[in-house]
């Protein structure tokens, strides 16, 4: 949506304008959850726990509370699994989000308020340190941070990676959303068409993700110009029934009143990740590839239908192909 785009733009400016607006007062008195993205292509190589490693003892040093690590890409899978992600968040009385994002030429670290809702940050305007590397980024934040005096005692000297309560039970409900079949009367009604990122409950967060973090505003725009051109001639193609374009966010209500009553779906991870997600039999020891998984959404019954076999690929033109020509089936 375009709108989204705009949303990013001005997280864009504001991190660039104003490198110095703040840390949040509850970085000092509050506990904080640490978000990972790390560059596979970046050396020397490091992992997401390491890079934990890296930079906990600097987090401390600044003041901080974090008590628990997780990968940004797993968090960020889908809308629901991030939901579950923030309802154990908002249970273990999470205050702070902290997001790290380690590229090829650059390292970052991020720290903002928890929203206390799914989409887990409400800006992506936050307080951030960047640098060459990790260390620098972390030694910038300490020497930034050390002014204010902290209210966190006894935190952990080392980065723990801990199963929130909840969560398992959280993302087994959201997986029980999704359902291996085609949804009816696609006929009957529209189906909504937001383009790649456009979800504003996942974008915040996935501004940070290392692939996507840090790209000029003309980058941005230039892209979504692009992906809507080969979205649409796939769909022409491929999709016989009516779609609109989303452009604009707009309640369910509004969408439902419009007569769209489907929303086309796109998420991106490791396959074996995606299908543990929705529900599926997965082996994280050969499905490792970062596939694009698209799925349907029912908005008035909030059912995801992922179709009658699994039709992920590593390019999301294949996949978005595979999937239409399933929804036939």
């Amino acid at each position: 949506m375009k709108y989204f785009f705009f949303v990013l733009l001005l997280g864009f400016i504001s991190l660039k304008a104003f490198p110095q607006n703040g840390l949040p007062q509850s970085f000092y008195d509050g506990k904080s959850v640490v978000l990972v993205s790390v560059d596979p292509g970046a050396r020397p190589v490091m992992d997401w726990k390491i890079a934990s490693d890296t930079v906990h003892h600097y987090l401390v040093e600044a003041g901080g509370d974090p008590v628990a690590y997780y990968e940004l890409e797993q968090v960020v899978l889908s809308e629901e699994v991030q939901a579950a992600y923030a309802k154990a968040f908002e249970q273990r009385l999470v205050k702070n989000i902290i997001l790290i994002t380690r590229q090829k030429n650059q390292s970052s670290i991020h720290i903002g308020e928890f929203s206390g809702d799914g989409k887990v940050i409400s800006s992506t305007a936050l307080y951030g340190s960047t640098a060459t590397n990790l260390p620098e980024a972390g030694k910038q934040l300490a020497n930034a941070a050390k002014t204010t005096p902290s209210k966190n005692l006894l935190v952990i000297d080392v980065p723990e990676f801990p199963s929130l309560a909840g969560i398992e039970s959280n993302t087994s409900l959201a997986a029980s959303k999704f359902l291996p079949r085609n949804p009816l009367n696609l006929e009957v009604f529209k189906l909504g068409i937001p383009l790649e990122g456009s979800s504003a409950a996942t974008g915040f967060l996935s501004f940070f993700r290392f692939d996507l973090f840090g790209k000029s505003p003309e980058t941005i725009l230039a892209e979504q110009a692009t992906q809507k051109t080969q979205l649409e001639s796939i769909l022409n193609a491929e999709y016989p029934h009516e779609f609109v374009w989303l452009t604009e966010p707009k309640t369910n209500e509004e969408l439902i009143r419009d007569r769209v009553q489907f929303l086309l779906i796109r998420v991106e991870g490791r396959e074996a990740d995606l299908k543990k997600s929705m529900g599926l039999e997965a082996d994280p020891q050969t499905e490792t590839e970062t596939v694009v998984k698209y799925y349907i959404k029912l908005i008035v019954r909030d059912e995801l239908y992922i179709g009658p076999e699994w039709d992920a690929d590593p390019d999301w033109r294949v996949a978005l192909r595979n999937f239409l020509r399933n929804l036939k089936k």
